[in-house]
């Protein structure tokens, strides 16, 4: 059978994935733990906990600046976990990564150094209608100060970017694009090598929000031709507060440093300051050592099960979740694309997202509620927010089965389940 596959053998497996996450063996309310809002923040294998934890054990000492062993050992650990990083994303160099606090600082970082000094007015951004507030909020400030425009790419009724519509509305204003490579209320997989392509085309600079993907997929930024890639560590099975932004080289070094402080500087005087390279004139202060070191541990441990066995495994869970929830009454999908990550999102006739959240809670079941946000894409469907569950490696079919029947019993607390 295959590994991946939701029968005997495939659970085994998923039970023991699970016994490498120590929170999940604590009861919530009285009951199991059903874990599925890992598209806000996925939880962390042991030897994450204990590759954190270590790091202040044995190896805690301020990175860079200091000539004795342990500064010096530290700033090794710190490295290296760079070049996991890069290697991990398939960068071409080591200094085209910066570590950030997560996906929402990388953009900020890139809005505010890239773009307040290449847009002007009469510029246009594009950015997608499923887009993270992290991906939106950020430009909308830089166009209030350049004068650019923003311009939305239209969301299908299935929950797929209008393809056609985004071709028609490239152009040479069109100077920079910002899309999620995998919607976080949706789970829709968006064809970003081919949006790349095209923006590239008229001249448009791209970055990739893939907060949502790297824990799914095996992300290649050289093969997707990017300019920019940003991700957070705590949707990685890693700490939160850490993450990284891939930056093409030759846009980095062109940059300005974006904050001012320690270990950013190449010298300073009252008169002036000449500052570091790429990518240390983007890290000032003391950054998150141990973060980035715990970061490196999540990327080794995802590695070593293959983000292609965890593909598959979600899609898996996807395909079933979706059979299982279609039996419901009055459920009803929010986003069925042709191609999706681990998420699937739905609203109930009659219970708001809050009340099945809920509800859920008390019998051990995790999801979110919400607008996820992404509130632009919750208006294009005419909603408040949706139910969303969110798989995992450390998911099984279980976890689907104690969803379906926490649904089943909202709707009879609600008195729906006699008129289905």
């Amino acid at each position: 059978m295959n590994a991946v596959a939701l029968g005997n053998d495939a659970r085994g497996e998923v039970a023991a994935r699970a016994a490498d996450f120590p929170i999940l063996a604590r009861p919530v309310h009285g009951r199991r733990l059903v874990y599925l809002d890992n598209g806000a923040t996925t939880q962390k294998p042991q030897a994450v906990i204990e590759a954190e934890a270590r790091f202040y054990q044995d190896s805690n000492a301020n990175i860079h600046r200091g000539v004795h062993w342990l500064s010096q050992h530290s700033t090794d650990l710190y490295d290296r976990s760079r070049e996991k990083v890069r290697a991990f994303l398939n960068a071409a160099r080591v200094e085209e990564i910066v570590f950030t606090r997560g996906t929402t600082e990388a953009i900020n970082l890139v809005a505010a150094t890239w773009g307040r000094r290449n847009l002007k007015e009469g510029d246009e951004i594009l950015l997608s209608g499923m887009e993270h507030h992290s991906n939106i909020v950020p430009w909308q400030m830089v166009a209030e100060q350049t004068g650019a425009r923003i311009r939305v790419v239209p969301v299908t009724d299935n929950g797929e970017l209008d393809m056609q519509a985004f071709a028609s509305m490239l152009s040479d204003r069109t100077k920079f694009v910002g899309v999620c490579h995998v919607s976080n209320a949706l789970g829709t997989v968006n064809p970003v090598a081919d949006i790349i392509r095209q923006a590239h085309e008229v001249g448009a600079v791209v970055l990739v929000d893939g907060a949502q993907a790297v824990a799914h997929q095996i992300v290649d930024v050289q093969a997707l031709g990017c300019d920019f890639y940003a991700f957070s560590g705590h949707k990685l099975y890693g700490p939160t507060g850490i993450g990284a932004l891939y930056g093409r080289k030759e846009f980095l070094d062109a940059m300005p440093p974006w904050q001012g402080g320690g270990d950013m500087i190449h010298t300073v005087s009252f008169e002036r300051a000449t500052y570091a390279e790429t990518p240390q004139k983007f890290e000032a202060g003391t950054p998150n050592i141990a973060g980035a070191i715990a970061m490196a541990e999540a990327i080794a441990y995802v590695q070593g099960i293959g983000l292609d066995v965890i593909a598959a495994h979600e899609a898996e869970l996807v395909a079933y979740a979706t059979s299982v929830l279609a039996e419901i009454p009055g459920l009803r999908f929010i986003g069925q694309a042709a191609e999706r990550a681990g998420i699937v999102s739905f609203v109930m006739d009659g219970i708001h997202p809050h009340d099945l959240g809920t509800i859920l809670d008390m019998e051990g079941v995790a999801i979110r509620a919400g607008h996820h946000c992404a509130m632009p894409l919750m208006t294009r469907f005419g909603l408040p927010g949706t139910a969303r569950a969110s798989f995992a490696i450390y998911n099984g079919k279980q976890d689907v089965d104690a969803l379906a029947a926490g649904l089943r019993k909202a709707r009879r607390l609600f008195g729906l389940e006699e008129t289905a």
